[in-house]
């Protein structure tokens, strides 16, 4: 791995601290930049009480020096403004988290010490330190943006007809919807689901548009590109599913419609028409926008909660109730936004260095005159 990104801190702590070690010297790095994807990942309707205490910000600890990167790691820290010192023990593991298990396996009789490290908060630290892989990644003209396309039930039915289009009208939805009817929807179903104490999954697709050819490999398992992303993004607290292009759509289909044909043009160099792939062939980006999808499952956390057992008396009991959110779908697609980037951006360091970004950029550029490659 070129590119590395570790995270520490706990859901009620102090604080959480990115470490991203591997980039290049040289890149330009501005706070505000952070603090703007902080800001997407905390918006989106359906958020608890916890969006309305943290208002993150960003604070560059080391690693960048008059406003650029000097190749050493760079830490990133976010405080938590709702942080506390004790609280009384949770003994009632909630199904779909990692209480019972996190208790059994570290032998904690208070699943407070799993839940605090295992929550969804921690994607905080995620954002923070991904947002400087994004930033290598706008650099090479790589753009990246997700929407929802199904929230609940509902699922979206019309959308822009560019890329483009779908990214702006997502990012000016409450629900990052891109289809205006499905949206309205959405809203209906969250305030359904929080009528009746519940919670709601659904599916974000992560689309990267201007991704050359050529990242990742097919010579080893653990070096394919497709393999990268799918463990990057499942990785994500309750992401369940992910999965590239038209994955499943082309499982029920004849190879003769489950293909991208290969067409060629001296202005253009080699080109498709269509991109059921998503964007990778046999672990390798194929010039196309690189389109990703993940499933999320409904939190775990209820107001009326599923049955449990007290780990204490082991009699029965129902599950603890912690403060929640209806539905995270909307976020969850920033979140993964930001392990796409890191993914993509390792991989670019992989292949054009990592030592200073002018070096990147030569050879990058003498990549794409060798190939005859532009982004469109």
């Amino acid at each position: 791995m070129a590119l590395r990104l570790v995270t520490a801190g706990e859901s009620h702590g102090r604080g959480l601290v990115a470490v991203v070690e591997g980039l290049p010297a040289g890149l330009p790095v501005e706070v505000s930049a952070i603090d703007h994807q902080l800001a997407r990942r905390q918006a989106g309707y359906g958020r608890g009480g916890r969006m309305q205490i943290e208002h993150d910000r960003a604070e560059i600890l080391s690693g960048v020096l008059d406003g650029r990167t000097i190749g050493a790691p760079v830490a990133v820290l976010v405080w938590n403004r709702d942080w506390r010192t004790e609280e009384n023990p949770i003994t009632r593991p909630r199904p779909g988290h990692a209480d019972l298990v996190g208790a059994l396996k570290y032998g904690f009789d208070d699943v407070r010490y799993a839940l605090e490290r295992a929550s969804a908060r921690e994607t905080a630290a995620r954002v923070a330190g991904c947002t400087l892989a994004r930033l290598l990644l706008q650099q090479f003209g790589i753009r990246v943006f997700s929407h929802v396309i199904s929230l609940g039930e509902v699922t979206v039915r019309r959308l822009p007809e560019s890329w483009e289009a779908i990214a702006q009208a997502a990012e000016a939805s409450e629900v990052r919807c891109a289809d205006a009817e499905a949206a309205a929807r959405m809203r209906e179903v969250i305030d359904e689901a929080r009528a009746r104490g519940d919670t709601l999954g659904g599916v974000v697709e992560i689309v990267a548009l201007g991704v050359p050819p050529g990242l990742g490999s097919y010579v080893h398992w653990d070096r394919r590109l497709d393999g990268r992303l799918a463990q990057a993004v499942m990785s994500v607290q309750a992401i369940k599913g992910v999965a590239i292009g038209d994955a499943f759509a082309i499982a029920a289909k004849p190879g003769s419609l489950a293909h991208d044909e290969i067409h060629y043009a001296p202005d253009r160099g080699f080109y498709r028409e269509t991109n059921r792939a998503g964007g990778l062939e046999a672990g390798v980006t194929n010039g196309m926008p690189l389109v990703v999808r993940a499933a999320m499952k409904p939190l775990a956390t209820l107001r009326s909660p599923l049955h449990s057992v007290d780990l204490r008396t082991l009699e029965p009991s129902p599950g603890a109730v912690v403060r929640s959110d209806v539905t995270t779908v909307p976020a969850a697609g920033v979140v993964c936004e930001a392990m796409v980037c890191l993914v993509l951006a390792d991989a670019l360091c992989e292949k054009f260095g990592q030592d200073t970004l002018q070096e990147m950029r030569e050879a990058y550029d003498r990549y794409l005159r060798r190939i005859r490659w532009s982004p469109r």
